[in-house]
């Protein structure tokens, strides 16, 4: 049980450092927003690579904070049952759930991205804008990278359920 949760607890601990990282991303979101809007509205100047940065940022901050918002349960759940289960049986339809439509959906989204990524790496695309990020091709890296985050907080996830159901018999 000690390996479960050393596993599981390092999982979490590399999520939650992630968030922490992604946090600052959205504030320099909130700050180049400011700065588009700024040039736009009272200097009349576009920047399309800056508005193209505030979409590579979004994209970082939604697509690798998946995992971070599961770790808070803070996804979408249907809690007109689940809210009055017992904690053992939160955990089995946490892990059952983890393990039956989280795991294989995030083995998809990554072996569905895989080529459609590698293809954007093999010509370094860049974006079609005029000015615009000349670097598609690590937009579109989120994608499997998502999946693999996402995959391993999973992971942690039907651990801790784990190690619930093991300790409640007990």
């Amino acid at each position: 049980m000690a390996i479960i949760r050393t596993i599981q607890q390092s999982i979490d601990n590399f999520t939650e450092m992630s968030g922490r990282l992604l946090l600052w991303l959205t504030i320099l979101m909130m700050v180049v927003v400011c700065i588009v809007v700024t040039l736009r509205y009272v200097f009349l100047v576009g920047s399309i690579g800056l508005q193209e940065l505030t979409i590579y940022l979004h994209g970082s901050v939604f697509m690798l904070g998946a995992a971070y918002t599961l770790k808070h349960n803070g996804h979408v759940r249907v809690d007109i049952f689940y809210r009055n289960f017992s904690e053992r049986r939160q955990a089995w339809v946490n892990s059952v759930g983890g393990i039956i439509f989280l795991l294989p959906l995030c083995v998809y989204i990554f072996i569905i991205s895989w080529e459609f990524v590698a293809q954007s790496w093999d010509i370094l695309e860049v974006s079609p804008e005029p000015g615009g990020i000349p670097a598609v091709f690590l937009l579109k890296t989120l994608i499997p990278c998502m999946a693999v985050n996402l995959a391993l907080q999973a992971v942690a996830e039907i651990l801790r359920n784990a190690l619930i159901l093991i300790e409640d018999r007990h």
